[in-house]
């Protein structure tokens, strides 16, 4: 179970590969498609009912209904748009776990009404991903600082990253976490954070890049992964950029 080689591209598939054929985002058919296209990583998004059952779905509402506040089975008598049913945490890991040797599983875990109640939910998401025998695949990402040092205070070894880029990576080094996953105009607004992430360790990984000149800008300066909903084209490019000499793998 643990013979994974995470593939060597930059491409994390934001909420699965879902564009290009007009699938579900966060569904696990949008999964399949990042694991086909042998991205390195596949994000998706995870909430918690009223009845603690974890979901993976991005909105805090699902079909009018406010998901902290309803029970799974109220939320799953409405199938996604392909029929799929609106998948648990448990049926998204066990589908990613499938003739998968090369996509890491990129759990988001979205802030919660309060601190301790996301910081139970992480403690839920680790001690399933545990029963699974699914640590190998995965790395955690959140805009809830408590949440990911929670998850280090448990696992010190887990893959982190924060997303709300307020944090220099210096200050993410102090705390334990391994990676600054910022929006993209963070960077540009300061660049100096690159560098600074590379002398502290810390791995970087952007969001949400589509266009084809943010891409260029994102692989040029060396990030470690891009997130986007256009993970196609940005295989496209970083195959190009290794092909020419440019990037070395």
């Amino acid at each position: 179970m643990n013979s994974v080689s995470f593939s060597d591209n930059v491409v994390i598939a934001h909420r699965g590969a879902w564009k290009s054929g007009g699938l579900p985002e966060n569904s696990i058919a949008a999964l399949r498609k990042a694991i086909a296209l042998q991205c390195t990583g596949s994000e998706f998004d995870v909430r918690m009912t009223a009845d603690d059952s974890l979901i993976v779905t991005h909105d805090p509402n699902y079909e009018g209904m406010t998901i902290e506040k309803v029970a799974y089975d109220e939320l799953v008598a409405f199938p996604l748009s392909n029929g799929e049913a609106l998948p648990t945490l448990r049926s998204y890991i066990m589908a990613g776990m499938k003739q998968n040797v090369t996509t890491r599983l990129i759990c988001e875990i979205k802030p919660s009404a309060t601190k301790g109640r996301g910081q139970a939910m992480a403690v839920k998401v680790l001690e399933l991903v545990e029963a699974l025998n699914a640590t190998h695949m995965m790395a955690y990402i959140s805009f809830d600082y408590n949440i990911l040092k929670k998850i280090e205070a448990i696992n010190s070894n887990a893959h982190t990253q924060y997303l709300k880029g307020d944090r220099s990576p210096s200050e993410l080094k102090i705390d334990g976490i391994n990676g600054a996953d910022y929006p993209f105009p963070i960077y540009k607004k300061h660049p100096d954070w690159i560098e600074m992430a590379r002398e502290n360790n810390i791995s970087l990984n952007v969001w949400t890049v589509n266009d084809s000149s943010d891409i260029n800008w994102c692989l040029e300066k060396g990030f470690d992964y891009i997130t986007t909903n256009e993970p196609e084209l940005v295989l496209k490019q970083y195959i190009s950029k290794v092909q020419k000499g440019i990037l070395i793998p």
